[in-house]
């Protein structure tokens, strides 16, 4: 049981439905001039490409004991310029579970306008149309439409056979000039919509016959625009939920909404989820080894975190479920984070933990909200442990986060934890640690020569979720690491000697050292440099007046550089930046600065310390201001000048 059904007779397959045509949406192929004219999107002028029209169409008919369903899509886009070729390149994800879903009718092609002036017609053909799974439960077709280039038109259209009542999303990264949503359904239904974002939508409702039209338009949406530390644009974007709420059958009306509590337990009556959880995973002789003898209960939990995440191997699919069975999973040391992270959940059971499976939305997949019973809001299943007062979220397949760190892509969002309904052990969970950070300490010593080139060693150590968020990034090699977090952000620095210390042990920080050298800005006999070296806040990504979403760094944080500069003789420190602390109005962010000088050695602190990981839009005004002069006191600059007669070496 994947998806609830909504009766034990409940079959979902496609059935003709009696439409009406919309006027205002052309035929397919219809092309009209003033489309190929279109150089401009209006209302957003910068946009690469605009969404002519977006239209879907859910039909159901239902003949009192199995409901056939389907939903319709056809899509226009103009392609502006070449910044939006990218929109040429078009997924259609399904639910490919035990034949849920499926494909049909779909037909695509581009248009351009020839030397003559007449269109110029280019098929998608079938053959390049390929079918791409995407985990356990969904699938996509794939296809690129051919021929396109700044001034195409692209544009096409699709039946999914069986689907179910869909979410809709009116609003994407590139304007829509217009999307729509039409629901036709059978009086025997009821169906409410709920609306989210801030656009103006217009509604229509009908009863024609025996059938019910609701007709959902949004016009001249502007590109939903992505900004720095974002959750996720789902969370924001103009979006419609539609949920079928009540079916009567002989005059009975009978409510279809379920509750948490049927949800859990339908899951663990599941046998891709519960039953597995049954499952008696053959121990090994080396884990057995490591747990003997041992009682403290956190040392027993980490031991069994860590050795599934040696010894399993993630394949690379999100899911709920262990569609394979845990204990394929188990013999293959493969499977999916659903299969690892019961198997998890299995092992620690076994040791003796109070240890349940929680559900959770991880960032990039968007809110839950509680108040909707429906499992498919989530796309992960985790091991949730607690141990006296103390919660641990543990991950399987999450390679660089210890047993003591909540996984970061699901910090401060709330878990469902599936136990027995006869005991506290199931329930909505706030998932948030206020006592680990992501915490950066940079520490420097440097000598200025006389010419103005600057150059030493730094040390930087990386605790909590610092840690962990660094670790994936050096996969890709200590070169291109160096390149891509060193040199990128401090143009004319080099660097050499990068060594890192600690990255295998989860105890420990991590480390990194390394020797560098740049050249100070001059002017004159003057000399000038920042304190702000490496800390990865040399620039301010939030310069825009206006916020439209939440401003999320996922933890609290804390920066520290400390450093010493030694000044050469016939050099004075012009200008010492003042010693000073700045706190925001709530308490929330404070920063200080503590600078001082003795001989010719200048030392400083810089202090910053985040105790909220997230601001709301309504405060995003002093937020704002106050990043801003948190930016320009830590960058603020040093001078020193060069006295008469004193040679460059």
């Amino acid at each position: 049981m994947k998806f609830p059904l909504l009766f034990t007779a409940l079959v979902l397959c496609y059935s003709a439905t009696h439409a009406q045509k919309e006027k205002d949406i052309p035929a397919f192929g219809k092309i009209d001039p003033s489309e190929t004219a279109l150089t401009e999107c209006a209302f957003d002028k910068n946009a690469g490409a605009v969404v002519l029209f977006d239209v879907g169409k859910f039909t159901t008919n239902f003949n009192g004991s199995n409901i056939f369903s389907a939903t319709e899509r056809h899509v226009r886009i103009k392609i502006l310029t070449d910044k939006g070729l990218d929109e040429a390149d078009i997924k259609i994800p399904y639910r490919s579970y035990k034949g849920e879903e499926d494909v049909k009718n779909l037909v695509a092609q581009t248009y351009n306008v020839g030397p003559d002036g007449k269109i110029v017609v280019s098929k998608v053909e079938k053959a390049v149309i390929y079918n791409k799974k995407i985990n356990s439960r969904y699938s996509q077709d794939v296809f690129t439409f051919p021929d396109v280039k700044a001034g195409s038109i692209i544009e096409y259209k699709y039946t999914i056979k069986g689907s179910w009542i869909q979410d809709w999303t009116f609003q994407r990264s590139i304007p829509v000039m217009l999307s729509r949503y039409m629901l036709e359904f059978p009086t025997e239904l009821d169906i409410v919509s709920h609306q989210f974002g801030g656009y103006q939508v217009e509604t229509k409702q009908s009863l024609k016959g025996s059938s019910n039209y609701h007709t959902h338009t949004v016009r001249n949406l502007p590109g939903f625009r992505d900004e720095p530390y974002i959750t996720t644009a789902s969370d924001y974007v103009q979006r419609m939920q539609s949920t079928i709420t009540a079916i009567t059958v002989n005059g009975i009306r009978r409510s279809l909404l379920p509750t948490w509590p049927s949800v859990i337990k339908g899951l663990m009556e599941d046998e891709d989820f519960g039953v597995q959880l049954k499952r008696n995973i053959p121990r090994t002789a080396d884990l057995d080894a490591a747990l003997k003898g041992v009682d403290a209960p956190f040392v027993r939990m980490k031991l069994i975190h860590d050795y599934v995440r040696k010894n399993m191997e993630w394949n690379g699919y999100s899911s709920l479920w262990a569609l394979d069975g845990v204990k394929s999973a188990w013999k293959d040391k493969k499977g999916t984070s659903g299969e690892i992270n019961l198997i998890l959940v299995n092992l620690l059971k076994d040791a003796g933990l109070n240890a349940q499976p929680v559900l959770v939305s991880t960032r990039s997949n968007g809110r839950v909200s509680t108040s909707v019973p429906d499992i498919n809001q989530f796309d992960k299943v985790l091991a949730h442990v607690r141990i006296n007062d103390k919660v641990y979220v543990l991950d399987g397949t999450d390679k660089y986060t210890p047993s003591d760190l909540i996984p970061l892509d699901v910090m401060l969002t709330e878990g469902l934890v599936i136990g027995k309904l006869s005991s506290d052990d199931w329930g909505w969970e706030v998932l948030w640690d206020d006592k680990h950070k992501f915490n950066n300490l940079t520490i420097f010593s440097a000598e200025m020569k006389t010419d103005g080139t600057i150059a030493g060693a730094a040390k930087i150590t990386s605790l909590g979720y610092a840690r962990s968020a660094t670790l994936p990034n050096l996969k890709q090699g200590t070169e291109k690491f160096v390149t891509q977090y060193l040199e990128t952000p401090n143009p004319g620095f080099k660097f050499e000697n990068f060594v890192l210390k600690n990255e295998t042990v989860d105890s420990l920080p991590l480390i990194q050292e390394f020797k560098y050298s740049y050249a100070a800005n001059e002017a004159g006999n003057y000399r000038y440099f920042s304190a702000n070296l490496f800390s990865g806040l040399e620039k301010n990504p939030f310069i825009s007046e206006e916020r439209f979403s939440d401003v999320f760094f996922g933890a609290n944080q804390q920066y520290s550089i400390v450093g010493t500069i030694t000044i050469p003789k016939g050099y004075v420190v012009e200008q010492l930046p003042k010693n000073t602390r700045m706190i925001m109005p709530d308490t929330s962010i404070s920063v200080s600065r503590l600078n001082s000088i003795t001989n010719n050695v200048l030392s400083t602190r810089i202090v910053l310390e985040f105790k909220r990981p997230l601001y709301s839009p309504d405060e995003y005004g002093y937020f704002m201001e106050f990043y801003k002069k948190l930016i320009a006191l830590i960058n603020e600059q040093y001078v020193v000048r060069k006295e008469e007669g004193v040679a460059n070496n």
